[in-house]
């Protein structure tokens, strides 16, 4: 696809690999809207990089309904969903609570599911579009303490080829991206993004795959890529 002049939405845009991607995407000429839970750090951010901010969360469906009613009444279409949005937790599976795994799962499954809904019903519609779902190499391994994480990204990975399969033959491109490790706010409380480290690979390589993935021309679809840091340790 042509990055230049196309329409993008990105969940969890304000930080990490969603607003690397986004600021990579409007330096390629794209239309880019975010959004995010934290309305002042939303608006900043998406002054800073030009983009346009919609205040939303995903768990939520009226905010999910609302972000693409955002979209449309400012742009009139979309070409592509990045679903980024995403959180985590980490702990021993004996303390582990129902409520532990509700909260993650309703973000990284049931929010990411329900946006790849209603973006499906605008691609069909206009003949065609793409998602791009965030995923993790958490992913394809299981971890200690990542029981609800990794148990949430075995899901979107899951969801992402039953995906593929349903809405090939509406010309709509679904590819999953799993990152290793990247040093963002991700875990953090207060949403603190933490320092790039040396070893570790950056939100600036995710945004670059993401981007290369969507180059491609839409004849063709990478279903899933992974990102490894070459030597973390």
């Amino acid at each position: 696809m042509l990055i230049k002049d196309a329409i993008f939405l990105i969940t969890g845009g304000s930080s990490g690999i969603g607003k690397s991607t986004a600021k990579l995407l409007i330096g390629l000429g794209a239309k880019v809207a975010i959004t995010g839970l934290d309305k002042n750090k939303l608006q900043k951010v998406a002054k800073e990089i030009g983009a346009f901010p919609i205040h939303a969360n995903v768990q939520n469906d009226p905010d999910i309904q609302h972000s693409f009613d955002s979209v449309l009444s400012e742009y009139g279409k979309l070409d592509v969903l990045i679903n980024n949005a995403g959180i985590g937790v980490h702990k021993p599976i004996e303390a582990l609570s129902r409520a532990d795994y509700e909260s993650i799962f309703q973000t990284n499954v049931f929010g990411m599911a329900m946006m790849s809904q209603k973006a499906s019903e605008i691609f069909k519609a206009q003949g065609g579009g793409t998602i791009i779902n965030i995923g993790s190499t958490s992913g394809l391994s299981g971890y200690k303490t990542g029981a609800v994480y990794s148990a949430s990204k075995f899901a979107v990975r899951g969801l992402t080829q039953c995906l593929q399969a349903e809405l090939r033959p509406y010309n709509i491109r679904v590819m999953l991206v799993n990152p290793s490790e990247v040093p963002t706010a991700f875990g953090n409380e207060q949403r603190v993004e933490r320092p790039d480290q040396d070893k570790k690979i950056t939100s600036a390589e995710i945004a670059h795959t993401i981007v290369s993935t969507l180059s491609m021309d839409d004849r063709g679809m990478i279903p899933e890529v992974t990102v490894w840091a070459t030597n973390p340790w």
